[in-house]
Order: C-alpha cells, then structure tokens, then sequence
C-alpha cells in the first residue's frame, strides 16, 4: 500500500524465471500479472528488487526520472552480483545530463526518414541473401544464411564497420549477451569489441568515409563534444543491438508464422497487413526478456506501492506485452491486432534508438522470404532444443529450413 513502511519480505521471494518457452514468457508471468503485478522477487540470494508486470505500471517507471539506470549504484539489480566497471559510452547505463548529449549525438542517424532511405539498400541485401541461400540448396541453417547475416550486414554498413570481420563481431557480441557465462566473459566481450573498434575510430579519423563512425570522429570527436572512448562506446552498443535482437526477432517470427499457418496465409494474402504483423510479432514475441533495471532515486509511488530510494525495479516487458487489460487475448498471435502500444523496444528515455530501422529489417526481410520461399517449413519441428540458453536476448542458435 502506498506510504506503507519500508520493510525487508519476511519470506524470500521468488526468483526470476531462468527459461521459457521458444515463444511465450515464462509461465510464471501470466500469473504474476493478475496476482501479484507488482511484487518483489530475489535476485543474488539477498537482493529483493521489485518486479513490474503491468504495461501500465511499466511504462510509468521508464517515463519516470526518478528511476536511474546507472547500474553502479548501490543496489542496483544487475544482470551480475558485482558491479561492472563502468566504460565510456555505455548509454544503457547513464542518466541525463551524459547520457542526454551522448544521444543527441546519434539521433539523426537513426531517424524515421534515415531509415527509409535505407529500404532500397535493405531489400538489395535481403535479395542477394535469398539468392546465396537458394543456390546453396536445403536443408539449410536459416540463421547462418539469412536471419543473421542480414541485421549484421546492414549495420556494418551504416556504422562503417568491415563486414569481413563478422565472425569476430558475432563471437564477440554472444559473449556480452550470454548472462549465463558470468561477469568476466560477457566484460571480456565488451573489451574485445570497445578495443577493435577504438582502432576503427581512430583510422577513421585519418580516412573518413561515408558512414556513421566517420561522422563521429570527425564531427563529435575531433570538436571535442565525445571523448574517442566515448564514441568507441556508443558504437560497441550500436553493433551489439544493431544485429542481435533483429536477428532473433527474424528467426524466432519465422517459427512464429509457421506455426499459425492461418495468420501467415493473410499475411501473404495482403501487404498493408506487413507493418502491423510486425508490431504484432514484436508484442507477442519480446525477445528481449530479461527485464529492463532500474533503481529509485527518490521515494516513488508505483501501482498504488511505494518503492522506496535505494530499491531495484526489474521492469518484465515480456509480462507487459501480454498484459490482458490492454491486450484482448494476449497469448494469441493475431496480425490484425494493434499493438503499437507494446513496449519491445523500451519506452521512455532509453527506448530503443533503432527502433525504426529494426521495423524496416522485419518489414521488408519477413514478406521477402515467404514470397520468394512460399513452401518454407522448419526441417526440425521442434526447434525449441535449439534455443539459446542464458542470452539476454532469446532466439535460437540454429534454424534448419527446407523448401
């Protein structure tokens, strides 16, 4: 109840859910929604940050400034037991006034109008992807061949990165993203992509080109608005979320749509239903599902609870994408839905500053796959052993197709 005195759970509470189902939230989050929608849960044995289940509730906190996300504070409800160390850049991690003019930095390159422009670059890449995995015949990986490549070439070439270095990037990248691996290899893969491209930066700065790493060094850094350990931050984050969770959203939205053969039939029947069968597959899908984490500044009501400062939040957007008091039927992938009020890509301060080019990736690379492969089907159809175990990011490591 709100103003209730701050006390610590006299029971533990219960801890995060480790798994879940290759397309829907852990079970235990449609019964937290309705039972105990805003509750506390454990996280390292003694820390009890709150959980938030409701979209309401979930948006409230990540509109609210009053909720940090600076993960070295004392008890902040990290994805570690130990604080990492804190590295120039990191834009996940900061609050205004750094994390404001960090950004500001970016946002012209990630504008709706940008991403539109990039729509005759991305249906190029999408084809020649198509092409190369067509002619080197089934039963092929779709994520080796097409749902991977394609996020992970279109970055490089926004950012200015070689795209011959993608195995090194990719290698680098799962490792950050792999929870389950522990603090020193997921750092061990930030410094590895922080070093790499600190060195891209730096050549950059004597050879601009016509890309977004150019721009920075020439722009931001040489006029002294970012450090070049700054830059180099921003563009670990860019690479890392520039390819990771498109890549998952395309793999795990392709199991999606065969399995409601209904739904991929009107998807196919009519192309005005594309954009709105992408906010869809978003919503129903939230790959990333580890939970948003912030901390309270101050005393803050919530849902009628008071979280008091010094007290985590785990935002659950997996929870708050099947909310049933906004969403009729939340567990029902329907591609009629509106669901442009899901919270995939964040809200508030940090939401996703990519978000409109990962839509024009899923807009244009889903309709193109079934259109060009109409008699798709997964080869193995039980791909749920194949899932990634412990990623931040759900999806599958593999994703055998014939046609």
């Amino acid at each position: 109840m709100a103003g209730a005195p701050h006390v610590h759970p006299t029971t533990t509470p219960p801890p995060l859910p480790g798994a879940r189902p290759l397309l829907d939230p852990a079970a235990e989050y449609g019964r937290w929604i309705t039972e105990r929608p805003l509750d506390r849960i454990t996280l390292w044995g003694d820390l009890h940050p709150w959980l938030v289940t409701r979209h309401a509730d979930a948006r409230a906190v990540l509109s609210d400034p009053r909720f940090s996300s600076e993960n070295i504070r004392p008890g902040f409800p990290g994805l570690q037991p130990t604080p990492p160390p804190r590295t120039p850049g990191q834009l996940f991690a900061m609050d205004p006034p750094d994390h404001t003019r960090l950004r500001r930095m970016l946002i012209p390159e990630f504008t709706f109008r940008r991403a539109e422009q990039l729509r005759p670059a991305i249906r190029q890449i999408t084809g020649d992807l198509l092409d190369s995995l067509v002619k080197q015949g089934q039963p092929a990986d779709l994520v080796e061949h097409f749902t991977l490549p394609l996020p992970l070439l279109v970055i490089c070439e926004l950012l200015g990165v070689p795209y011959a270095d993608r195995d090194f990037i990719h290698h680098q990248a799962s490792a950050f993203a792999t929870v389950s691996a522990g603090p020193e290899a997921m750092r061990a893969g930030w410094a590895a992509l922080f070093g790499y491209l600190q060195e891209l930066l730096a050549a950059k700065s004597r050879e601009p080109g016509d890309d977004l790493m150019s721009r920075l060094a020439t722009e931001r850094v040489a006029t002294g608005e970012a450090t070049p350990a700054e830059a180099a931050g921003l563009l670990v984050q860019l690479l890392i979320a520039g390819h990771e969770t498109t890549a998952s959203m395309l793999s795990l939205g392709v199991v999606a749509l065969l399995r409601h053969p209904g739904q991929l039939a009107a998807l196919r029947a009519d192309e005005a239903l594309v954009p709105g069968a992408v906010e869809e597959l978003l919503r129903y899908l939230t790959v990333v599902h580890i939970g948003l984490r912030r901390i309270a500044t101050e005393d803050v009501e919530i849902g009628g609870v008071t979280i008091r400062a010094g007290e985590g939040v785990v935002i659950a957007l997996q929870a708050a994408n099947r909310d049933p008091a906004l969403f009729a039927g939340p567990d029902a992938l329907d591609l009629t839905r509106d669901a442009r009020q899901h919270l995939a890509f964040g809200h508030g301060l940090h939401h996703c500053l990519g978000q409109s080019l990962a839509r024009a990736e899923l807009q244009i690379a889903l309709p193109m796959l079934f259109d060009r492969l109409p008699d798709l089907r997964l080869a193995d159809p039980a791909p749920e052993e194949l899932a990634f175990e412990g990623r931040a990011v759900h999806g599958v490591r593999e994703l055998p197709v014939t046609w």
